[in-house]
């Protein structure tokens, strides 16, 4: 699976953790060169706070476009060190 935005991939993977209906990429296969910070955070009642991501690529900002759970509720361990797309960023095979 690859996880790409503005031409550039953001993360590929042979596997990927799918909840929801959204491919959760393993944390090793990120592009960290287009990863930038992000202060957001939002709250799942049953995996935990969410952490985010924006990318950046070519010169664009694509705030709070990924999203991860540092510290998943027990319901969720399958997701921890795993990072998540929405935003525009396209999920391939």
């Amino acid at each position: 699976m690859k996880a790409v935005w503005n031409g550039a991939v953001i993360a590929q993977s042979d596997t990927t953790e799918v909840v929801e209906g959204n491919h959760y990429f393993p944390e090793a296969s990120l592009n960290r060169a287009h990863l930038t910070f992000s202060n957001h955070h939002t709250m799942c009642s049953w995996k935990g706070q969410a952490s985010y991501y924006s990318l950046l690529v070519n010169g664009e900002m694509n705030t709070d476009a990924a999203w991860y759970y540092p510290d998943p509720k027990p319901e969720a361990t399958n997701i921890k060190g795993h990072v998540a797309f929405w935003k525009g960023v396209k999920i391939e095979a």
